[in-house]
């Protein structure tokens, strides 16, 4: 192991990518706002992560017969411009929260990790629930703020929902960066 690799471990950091699913871009609610560039996005904290050899992890999103993200179907499969690489782990759940009756925390747990960076598919839903859980289980949380989407609603806009949550979530469950800002290999982030 290299100092580098030992120095991350130590540190206990991962990326945790949430429900960047097929039907997400190709479904019946359309393209996710701002699609391609939160695909770019994510890609590249993708391709930092693993040249720092920060673990990896996804969550995929399972829904029951004749759902959007129905198990099994094209529309569920992670999205093949970030597909996960041979051994990275892939977490699948039921509900907005990713730690809800999931190996998630048990994952996290073994590996000593400690921060996690929150990426991902869908803003007011499952990035929400999770960052406010992750933040109850006392690991530290950094949102990136330009890798999370979702869709306008008939109140409001997808933009609008994106932005605060952001204010939300990083006044107190979590530090709150743009992607180009996520420092991958320094684990202080904030917990309230």
């Amino acid at each position: 192991m290299t100092m580098m690799e030992k120095a991350h471990m130590e540190k206990g950091t991962a990326l945790l990518v949430v429900d960047v699913q097929v039907g997400m871009f190709e479904g019946p609610e359309g393209l996710v706002h701002g699609g391609e560039i939160l695909l770019e996005k994510i890609g590249d904290l993708l391709r930092r992560a693993r040249e720092s050899r920060v673990p990896v992890i996804y969550i995929q999103h399972c829904e029951g017969p004749g759902e959007i993200l129905e198990k099994g179907t094209d529309w569920w499969q992670i999205h093949p411009s970030i597909a996960p690489l041979a051994g990275e782990l892939v977490i699948e759940k039921r509900t907005p929260d990713s730690f809800h009756e999931t190996t998630l925390r048990e994952e996290l747990d073994s590996r000593g990790i400690t921060r996690l960076i929150l990426a991902g598919i869908q803003t007011e839903y499952c990035i929400d629930t999770t960052c406010r859980r992750t933040f109850s289980l006392s690991y530290d949380v950094v949102l990136v703020k330009d890798a999370h989407g979702t869709w306008d609603t008939d109140h409001i806009s997808a933009s609008q929902i994106i932005a605060h949550h952001n204010e939300v979530l990083g006044n107190w469950f979590s530090e709150a960066v743009e992607a180009d800002a996520v420092d991958l290999a320094v684990s202080a982030g904030t917990n309230g």
